[in-house]
């Protein structure tokens, strides 16, 4: 299979008349400069890029939760309500619906932070991993790859106050219970088994030793400040350095948000490899902050990024706001350049697929194309298009080397009527 690009981002820059072998599903030569043959993919050509940090089932409070005051705390009550009607079938329907707007969105490979477990009370389903197993199912149907973080979720405060409510469907009891249902979960070709913590709120200090040395391993930290008073209040530390103590830091770690973090913090992080997943969209959504990108990334810190809650999926949008929401906060521009922006928005590496993310040989075939016509992105330098480029703007994405996005639409799912129709079930 071949594809040609008049221009696609090849070893960190803008390259023209690129030819694309594609076998088996990976790249098997990537040549510039080569005569037109093969399927043309219009516009500027990226690799596919990945979503880091998805909570599959907040699809459901797009332009349901964003009218009048409140915090993320209010908030959350209304996802506990989503949460508490979610079942195993419904959860199919509503999460392939929501990874086929991901693909239209360019994402081929997808990190789900999932907590959704059981059944209501805590009860398990025949298949203790039925939720997961849905996942799993929705992403191959809506043909993008899938890391499922599966999260250990333990108590509802960092004092230990147990879980109550619809937060009983999150937890496995304790940690040994947790783990060995997620042995038990059965693999896939295009599907992959990380962990999570959901927080230092939801794993006592105690049982965070089951999780060293998993990896990818991902934890939302300090996302708000009421996570760090109440961590130092019964710890006397703040949630990186708690983690730190207890072996929980290092390369194949990614912590999420990582808003309010002292000095320390980042060096914490930066020392010990650890990366950082930021989601722009849903921390300004939120009311959440600004995370410290510039400095995370000053101290080593790979970074990823995610749409969390999905009040939008756009990865321009997010890698927009890694550079603007700096801007904001220095009151000066230019803190990330082109190439670090895109490295973020296409870490595949931070899901455990160090094999993708670059088009280059040996790589998984995933390839999206990015109109330089509409109205948009008419007139911009290729080279500066994510600055300008909405997911709008996407016409073709191919998902290890079959074409799943074509002219703009899914090639199987009628994306905007399933979304629809999943989420007037979910919440009707």
């Amino acid at each position: 299979m071949r594809f040609f690009a008049e221009q696609a981002w090849v070893d960190g820059r803008v390259q023209r008349d690129v030819l694309i072998e594609v076998g088996d599903g990976r790249f098997t030569a990537v040549t510039p400069g080569a005569a037109a043959e093969g399927e043309r993919l219009p516009g500027l050509v990226l690799p596919g890029l990945a979503n880091a940090h998805s909570h599959a089932f907040h699809r459901a409070l797009r332009g349901r939760t964003h009218g009048g005051r409140g915090s993320f705390w209010t908030w959350r009550e209304q996802m506990y309500a989503v949460a508490a009607r979610l079942e195993p079938d419904t959860y199919l329907a509503l999460a392939r619906a929501v990874y086929a707007e991901m693909a239209l969105a360019g994402i081929t490979c997808v990190g789900e932070f999932h907590y959704l477990h059981h059944a209501a009370g805590g009860a398990r389903y025949h298949d203790p991993n039925a939720m997961g197993a849905a996942l799993i199912q929705a992403a191959a149907e809506a043909g993008i790859r899938i890391t499922l973080l599966d999260t250990l979720y333990l108590t509802s405060q960092v004092d230990g106050t147990p879980l109550q409510g619809v937060q009983e469907r999150f937890g496995d009891g304790d940690a040994q219970s947790w783990a060995a249902r997620v042995g038990a979960l059965a693999a896939a070709p295009h599907a992959r088994t990380g962990a999570a913590i959901h927080s230092v709120r939801a794993v006592p200090a105690d049982s965070l030793s089951v999780l060293t040395g998993r990896a990818p391993l991902h934890v939302h930290l300090s996302e708000q400040r009421a996570e760090n008073d109440q961590c130092r209040a019964v710890h006397g530390c703040t949630p990186a350095e708690l983690l730190d103590r207890n072996g929980i830091l290092g390369p194949g770690t990614t912590v999420v948000h990582a808003t309010h973090l002292t000095d320390g913090d980042v060096e914490l992080l930066g020392g010990s490899g650890t990366g950082a997943c930021l989601c722009p969209t849903t921390e300004r959504d939120l009311a959440d902050g600004i995370g410290p990108a510039r400095r995370l990334a000053g101290a080593g810190v790979p970074l990823s990024l995610g749409s969390d809650s999905h009040a939008v999926i756009d990865m321009f949008e997010e890698v927009r706001g890694l550079e603007m929401n700096e801007r904001l906060a220095a009151e000066s521009r230019g803190h990330f350049a082109v190439p670090g922006l895109l490295a973020a928005a296409a870490n595949h590496g931070a899901l455990g697929w160090d094999d993708a993310g670059e088009i280059a040989p040996g790589r998984h075939a995933d390839l999206v194309a990015v109109s330089l016509a509409s109205v948009r992105t008419a007139g911009s330098r290729p080279d500066q298009t994510i600055f300008a480029a909405t997911t709008a703007d996407i016409t073709h994405v191919v998902s290890g080397g079959r074409t799943i996005v074509a002219d703009g639409r899914h090639t199987s799912i009628d994306v905007p009527r399933a979304l629809a129709e999943t989420i007037g079930a979910v919440i009707s």
